[in-house]
């Protein structure tokens, strides 16, 4: 592996200053677990960097319909590595549910970082939350499913998406029939994360005579077995993608199968979406981890290659793309751990919901939205800078491209991210906390750029309240991205209060380019220490 790629075997939590910088202003317990992100660090620059790429190229999950006997079984075959490299980060599924803090949690999946292996810690996680906080006393031992999800011994699903509605949840047809202690549900779900693998997933169905739309939708515990102990639904078939490889993602069919109703029925919906923002800052870390990996390779690359009789670096074009790298990465990382932050104060909130929530729910869908962005931006500028290597999937560098892509679609698209902003905005005001938090911050910067960083959030948050209906839709998306960019300078500005002035000259760098939208000025070439990591 050390032939293919230049952050093989390197440290990646000592090799990424803009993580330490992140957690140490978001975070303020973080110095206990300094030493344990060092060890992850390393574990994910060799043993899992080299396992998620063997498990991409040459040994994804595969199904296994039947056993021996011809009975169905539907369970996926992992690689040993694929096995080993889930047994290594199972323990990043617990430290929030034993009183330790999610941005641990989620700085660990940033390390991590590959989207798929990511992806079935997400979706363990998430039902772990699921019945933490909406078991009764109908689930046969709820605590001991708890646990196992919590160690590893068992994972998770979650399975909302059916093909005839996609993102629109309101559209699902799986129905479900009260039996006793239990429920039946029959349906069909097209995009199932874990199938195969998953041994308790969560998933939504319809009460018969439920209304239509999202509010009908009820959320379920499916066991992979039914009372009888024999398969409780079938696998169709896994898909054929062209990244994610490590979580099998396939088609599930329901025909009553038996489940357990979490919480009221008549709340599923809010209950989802409680999980939605949870897997959405995990796919912000992913995100910003993934455009981090391509960056790190960069990082060595234009050390080592000479072009036109220099190294790559010393290109005043290459110098320019560098300090793009850097400023995405440190804005995007603010702008998540900002996110968990919130997130760490509010996960346990129940309906009917405190101010916090819906906060923490806005601040979630600006960092869904704009980190997916970076991360393919960043992993598309690193394979350019690699030249025709960087087309070449041998190399490391080509995948992490392909795995950035499912950043902007998993846990629902740019568009979703925009409505349901736009509805934490219309419906619970939430951007009145949001206001108060940012412009605080800008006005202690007292710099042009915060000026007009505070200008943008203020002008575009009250050309927004007087807009109603399918115009307020239309220009959601802009106005998501407009208060997500300023946000990131906000930020980037307090955490100059701690972290030191280069995160002011970086807050100062992202409002010239993404909110003058004008190219970076030509004296950053004279600083590389921008560009952290750079070594001249």
């Amino acid at each position: 592996m050390e032939h293919l790629s230049y952050a093989y075997g390197t440290n990646h939590f000592e090799s990424d200053p803009e993580l330490q910088a992140a957690l140490k202003h978001f975070w303020p317990e973080h110095s206990t677990h300094w030493a344990h992100l060092s060890q992850f660090g390393a574990l994910a620059g060799k043993e899992l960097y080299e396992a998620a790429y063997h498990i991409d190229h040459e040994a994804p999950p595969v199904l296994v319909a039947h056993n021996l006997d011809g009975e169905r079984v539907d369970r996926v075959r992992l690689s040993p590595t694929e096995r080993q490299a889930l047994a290594d980060t199972a323990w990043i599924l617990s430290p929030p549910y034993h009183n330790d803090s999610w941005l641990y949690h989620y700085a660990l999946l940033y390390l991590l970082a590959d989207p798929g292996l990511g992806c079935v810690l997400t979706i363990t996680t998430q039902t772990a939350l699921a019945l933490h906080k909406y078991a009764n006393e109908h689930i046969p031992n709820a605590a001991g499913i708890k646990e196992s999800l919590l160690t590893g011994r068992a994972w998770g699903g979650t399975w909302m998406t059916e093909s005839q509605g996609g993102s629109d949840l309101g559209a699902n047809e799986t129905s479900a029939q009260p039996v006793g202690d239990v429920w039946h549900l029959t349906g069909d779900k097209y995009f199932a994360s874990g199938a195969g693998l998953t041994d308790y997933a969560i998933t939504t169905a319809r009460p018969q005579g439920a209304p239509a739309g999202p509010k009908g939708l009820a959320l379920f515990l499916l066991p992979r077995l039914n009372r009888q102990g024999t398969l409780n639904y079938h696998v169709r078939r896994l898909k054929d993608k062209s990244a994610t490889r490590a979580v099998p993602s396939g088609e599930v069919e329901l025909n009553q199968s038996e489940a357990y109703l979490l919480g009221e029925a008549n709340l599923g919906i809010y209950y989802t979406l409680e999980n939605l923002t949870e897997s959405r800052l995990a796919n912000s870390v992913v995100a910003m981890g993934i455009g981090k990996k391509a960056h790190l390779e960069v990082l060595s690359r234009v050390i080592h290659r000479q072009s036109f009789g220099h190294p790559l670096q010393h290109h005043p074009l290459i110098r320019r793309d560098l300090t793009d790298l850097a400023v995405r990465s440190a804005a995007g990382l603010a702008l998540t751990f900002y996110g968990a932050q919130k997130f760490d104060a509010s996960f346990e909130d129940r309906p009917p919901y405190p101010k916090r929530y819906h906060l923490t729910r806005l601040v979630t869908h600006l960092a869904k939205s704009r980190t997916a962005e970076h991360g393919a931006a960043m992993t598309a500028m690193a394979m350019e800078l690699f030249g025709g290597l960087g087309f070449l999937e041998e190399y490391g560098v080509a995948r992490w491209h392909r795995e950035a892509l499912i950043t902007p679609i998993w846990e629902g698209p740019s568009n979703i991210q925009a409505l349901d902003f736009l509805e934490t905005i219309s419906r619970h005001h939430a951007h009145e906390a949001f206001l108060t938090e940012m412009v605080p911050m800008l006005e202690h910067a007292a710099t042009p750029d915060a000026h007009v960083a505070r200008t943008v959030l203020e002008k575009t948050l009250e050309d927004l309240s007087r807009l109603h209906g399918r115009e307020a839709e239309w220009h959601a998306k802009q106005t998501l991205t407009r208060i997500a960019d300023a946000t990131q300078v906000a930020l980037l500005y307090d955490m100059a209060t701690d972290q030191g002035d280069r995160y002011a000259r970086l807050a100062e760098l992202y409002a010239r380019h993404f909110l003058h939208h004008e190219e970076y000025p030509y004296d950053v070439d004279q600083d590389p220490t921008i560009w952290e990591g750079v070594v001249e």
